[in-house]
């Protein structure tokens, strides 16, 4: 494979909640997908810079699916480099641990049948995780990151970046949050697949709870 490239196209300034950012839109020549990054105050040739990689989670981050943690841990990153000034988040746009939309929402099917999250990618011809961070530690190095403090629970992501030549110095933790649609989503990721988080006791909805809520007028 020829050498892997990723650009910068554009960046704009973004004043979002949680104070003004500046976000970035990436090509690149591995995939046909636009990259974002949301970073804020002088990161570059930084080091222990205080990082976020996230994947794309349509559900969680746009919609507040209580069915993942994904978009409290977008929001709560934000919030922990406002708080310090100076940071960045890259925006993978790796969908359903990188299996896209569609094959993410047949998993969720498998999963209502009472599969976990690992068995229903498996089920379907994938992997458990099919997530790829050559990009983010690419776009590090653009910046002229060498080393970073990196907002995760999940070890396989921190031996991705150092494998591709960014040093993790500290594990920022993000806590867990868990309710009852997502606890046995979160206690897979902590058993399965080594994701260093607690997940307190919270029941797990079931189906014939479900069956009974009162529904919506709207």
């Amino acid at each position: 494979m020829s050498e892997i490239t990723v650009t910068r196209v554009s960046e704009i300034r973004l004043p979002i909640e949680h104070g003004e950012f500046q976000l970035g839109y990436y090509s690149n020549s591995l995939d046909d997908k636009e990259h974002l990054t949301l970073h804020m105050g002088d990161i570059a040739n930084g080091e222990n810079v205080l990082v976020r990689v996230h994947s794309e989670c349509l559900t969680g981050d746009i919609f507040g699916s209580r069915r993942c943690d994904c978009g409290e841990q977008l929001d709560h990153s934000l919030q922990l480099i406002a708080e310090e000034g100076r940071g960045l988040l890259i925006y993978l746009r790796q969908e359903g641990r990188g299996i896209g939309l569609l094959q993410k929402m047949h998993a969720y099917n498998l999963q209502d049948k009472g599969h976990d999250t690992v068995d229903a990618n498996l089920m379907l011809g994938h992997a458990a995780d099919e997530r790829d961070y050559t990009l983010a530690a690419l776009i590090l190095q653009g910046f002229g990151i060498t080393s970073v403090r990196l907002i995760t629970n999940n070890p396989d992501k921190i031996e991705s970046l150092e494998s591709n030549g960014i040093v993790v110095n500290e594990r920022t933790e993000l806590q867990s949050f868990a309710n009852a649609d997502n606890s046995r989503y979160l206690t897979t990721k902590a058993e399965r697949m080594k994701h260093m988080l607690q997940v307190p006791e919270i029941g797990a909805r079931t189906n014939e709870e479900e069956s009974h809520e009162p529904q919506s007028a709207d």
